[in-house]
């Protein structure tokens, strides 16, 4: 009797979303390459798709991966994310139906599911319940709590405070029930066994957000293209250069970074590059009410693939997160693509193992407080030391966030299933 396995990747998020580009498809990519049976199911974005579906089709054909999505519906918070997850539903039920039904005496097909984040987890349950499939919960996060910490969800708000409820009650069930499960940190995996909810250590594995560094890597960049960038931003020669990388949304602390480059200009002649893809009315906002001079900002949007070449304009990267509880599950993508660019960082702590992860390494400086006793101090450090930094960023990057690592951490999870 033969036996295969199949794997169904379930995911809310889009893989025309950024997202899916960065953090979803190089670690299917790389598993698929393993010999790896492997399907998508996803929900998409239509602006997304529209722009991305054939570039992401040839890809995952080529990798000999099969794709299939619906429609992401907005509207009505609640209602939507119903209507998406049970259009997300529909097809993987349909999917591992078809699959469980193939099985004959002489071949038998497993099928896995491997599951992004909770909606996704409730449909991995879900099969797990109904077909007996095997259920990979990788949770990414502490989904509920960072709702009510993100302030989405109110618990003195009737419909939050059950959404909140019934989530948690699924959280433990997705994580008794589950065959694996994947976090992001150590922090939360300890969280998580310290529940005493029956949880065996050896079930989770912690696998960070983690960086293509032959992508995210100076020494790969055209050095033409390079030149030709930096002439295009005059303000930035000579300039000791502070980046942030990525949205100003719930998480990020917009009033607290500016107030920490203010600290910098008056301490050098400094220049703030604020990659994103917010509006720059947005940002002059905040830089008014911080007074900060809008001719020591430059804003600018990038894409993926032009992302090295902007970051490499910088001397050092800044990024404050809001600590909270579901944090204590969070690990920044933009960490991991910084250090390997040779970037020193400056953040906070209570953010997942990112300020175990900087103590250890000695690749940048973490403060424990949002003040200017603090910036100051930060600043007078990275300014003294940022070579030395600088000297431990790379090595950094391919210790905790190699995408090849990362990916041989969920082979090993793969394998698990016999």
């Amino acid at each position: 009797m033969s036996h295969t396995k199949t794997f169904i990747f379930v995911s809310i998020d889009g893989m025309t979303d950024p997202l899916g580009q960065s953090q979803v498809l190089p670690y299917l990519l790389g598993l698929a390459k393993k010999g790896n049976k492997i399907s998508i199911v996803s929900c998409e974005k239509k602006e997304n798709w529209n722009q991305h579906h054939k570039t992401i089709e040839s890809i995952v054909s080529e990798a000999g991966i099969s794709w299939d999505y619906c429609f992401y519906k907005t509207g009505k918070p609640f209602l939507s994310q119903l209507q998406n997850y049970l259009a997300l539903k529909k097809i993987v039920v349909s999917k591992v139906a078809s699959t469980t039904s193939a099985s004959s005496v002489t071949e038998v097909t497993q099928t896995i599911l491997h599951c992004r984040s909770y909606l996704a987890g409730l449909i991995g349950l879900y099969c797990k319940r109904k077909f007996n499939s095997g259920f990979i919960f990788d949770m990414r996060g502490f989904w509920a709590d960072e709702r009510i910490d993100g302030k989405i969800w109110s618990k003195t708000n009737p419909i939050g405070s059950f959404l909140y409820s019934y989530f948690k009650k699924k959280e433990k069930e997705m994580l008794i029930h589950s065959d694996a499960i994947i976090t992001l940190t150590h922090k939360a995996k300890t969280i998580i066994l310290d529940w005493n909810i029956g949880i065996a250590e050896t079930k989770i594995t912690v696998i960070p957000c983690c960086a293509d560094l032959n992508h995210f890597s100076e020494s790969n960049l055209d050095k033409d293209k390079l030149t030709l960038l930096q002439s295009n931003y005059p303000q930035l020669q000579n300039k000791f250069v502070l980046s942030y990388v990525g949205s100003l949304g719930t998480w990020y602390m917009a009033d607290e970074m500016l107030e920490c480059f203010k600290v910098l200009s008056q301490k050098t002649d400094a220049h703030f590059l604020i990659i994103t893809k917010d509006s720059k009315e947005l940002l002059h906002k905040y830089a008014k009410k911080h007074d900060v001079s809008f001719d020591k900002l430059t804003i600018v949007s990038s894409s993926r693939a032009d992302m090295p070449y902007y970051i490499s304009l910088s001397a050092a990267s800044l990024f404050f997160i809001r600590p909270s509880f579901s944090k204590s599950a969070s690990s920044p993508t933009k960490m991991g693509e910084l250090l390997s660019m040779g970037i020193p960082v400056i953040t906070n702590s209570g953010v997942g193992d990112v300020d175990k992860i900087i103590h250890e390494t000695n690749c940048g400086i973490v403060i424990s407080a949002f003040n200017k006793k603090e910036y100051q101090q930060a600043i007078s450090n990275l300014l003294e030391n940022r070579n030395l930094y600088l000297n431990n960023t790379v090595s950094t990057a391919n210790l905790y966030f190699s995408l090849k690592e990362g990916v041989e951490k969920y082979a090993a999870v793969y394998n698990s299933f016999i």
